[in-house]
């Protein structure tokens, strides 16, 4: 192979290469050529129509991430919404029934014939345009339900209330120890706290006793809870008529559950030092209408 260079004054200089030099420099040209066009490549700046095409959707891709963070914050907000009035309507409809099971057996239904544990019977041919509920449906048709629950939950414990006057007489007015043994160890009202030692309400009275004592109604009711609740320890609620209810708390161990039928004496559980207490007692409240009232004006006997 012969390579010519001319020079700029016209003179001409010729060079012979072998084979295997002529394939050396052509693989150098084009190592030469590939190089550069790397490089030139590589750095050729972006146009800026491309630029501004990027940015754009980077900012749309955030605008509907934003979005989707607002959608199910809402989401989360209507479910906690609807799981709220959800647990109001079961509290409601659990108090309904225990005092639909406490009439009945005042008015010595036949038994069966009434079973409040029982969903009712519903049936019905089926819709062809039925559809699922949207969530302001769902939202409408909850808030009416618990409408309507609370009516008739005030008309069932006026109609209780009427009942339990008539049948029960005495048994269900609140009156008495909540104790068969044991003596008034803190009053009503403001006092020094056993615990904090600092003045704070007292909300009912305590009376203390032999750990394993019974703990007894003051009146005929409903037992409308019956479980562990913060600061009470083991804690029973008995629903009465003419909206009276009693608590009795710190018990050892409970012999009632939520929806039985209670007398007046008959046991609620054994006394204990079960929650926020420094030994065995009963705290008994009396409440009137939710409000709180002096336990000394109903417990009569000595103590």
């Amino acid at each position: 192979m012969k390579i010519i260079f001319i020079h700029s004054t016209g003179a001409q200089r010729t060079f012979s290469l072998t084979r295997t030099g002529s394939i050396v420099l052509a693989s150098a040209f084009f190592v030469i050529i590939a190089a550069g066009g790397f490089v030139l490549g590589g750095h050729v700046p972006q146009t800026s129509a491309g630029t501004e095409a990027v940015a754009q959707w980077r900012a749309k891709l955030g605008a509907q991430q934003d979005q989707v963070k607002q959608i199910k914050r809402r989401r989360e907000a209507q479910n906690a919404a609807i799981g709220r009035q959800l647990a109001q309507m079961q509290a409601r409809l659990l108090r309904m029934e225990a005092m639909g099971a406490r009439m009945a057996q005042v008015a010595e239904l036949p038994a069966g014939e009434f079973d409040f544990n029982l969903p009712p019977a519903l049936g019905g041919p089926a819709d062809v345009n039925e559809h699922a509920l949207s969530w302001q449906d769902l939202s409408l048709e909850l808030s009416q339900l618990a409408s309507q629950i609370k009516r008739r939950e005030l008309e069932l414990e006026i109609l209780g209330g009427v009942i339990s006057d008539e049948e029960t007489g005495e048994m269900s007015l609140v009156r008495g120890r909540p104790v068969t043994w044991g003596w008034l160890s803190s009053p009503y009202g403001q006092r020094v706290d056993p615990i904090s030692g600092q003045t704070a309400w007292h909300a009912g009275v305590d009376f203390a006793g032999h750990e394993g004592s019974a703990v007894i109604a003051v009146a005929s009711g409903v037992v409308t809870f019956a479980g562990e609740r913060s600061g009470y320890g083991q804690l029973v609620e008995v629903s009465h008529p003419n909206g009276y209810m009693t608590r009795y708390a710190h018990h050892k161990s409970l012999s009632v559950q939520v929806g039985d039928v209670v007398k007046k004496g008959e046991t609620l559980g054994l006394m204990g030092s079960s929650g926020r207490s420094t030994g065995p007692h009963v705290h008994f409240e009396v409440l009137k209408s939710g409000r709180n009232m002096d336990p000394a004006n109903y417990v009569t006997s000595r103590y």
